[in-house]
């Protein structure tokens, strides 16, 4: 995909991310609201996009700073129905 096609294509806010994986391949289900797109990954192919989302966030933090996050299997999505932590976490 070119830069052009990239901007041009319609966007989500992805505001839940669920990953499973078994010895053959990593899914990875981008859920925005009711809708998710759900992606299989090579174990390999996962670990270039982390090392791709490593890169792409310490260039974001050295041009506008440290982003203050920490991860947390239990946050509750405020449009997604509460659930008690670790269940489907």
């Amino acid at each position: 995909m070119n830069p052009e096609e990239l901007q041009n294509s319609p966007k989500l806010f992805c505001e839940n991310i669920r990953i499973g994986y078994s010895p053959e391949y990593f899914v990875m289900a981008l859920a925005s609201g009711a809708q998710a797109t759900i992606y299989s990954l090579t174990p390999e192919h996962a670990k270039r996009l982390y090392e791709y989302l490593g890169h792409e966030l310490a260039a974001f933090e050295k041009r506008h700073g440290t982003i203050d996050a920490t991860w947390n299997p239990n946050v509750v999505s405020p449009v997604q129905p509460f659930h008690e932590p670790g269940e489907g976490s």
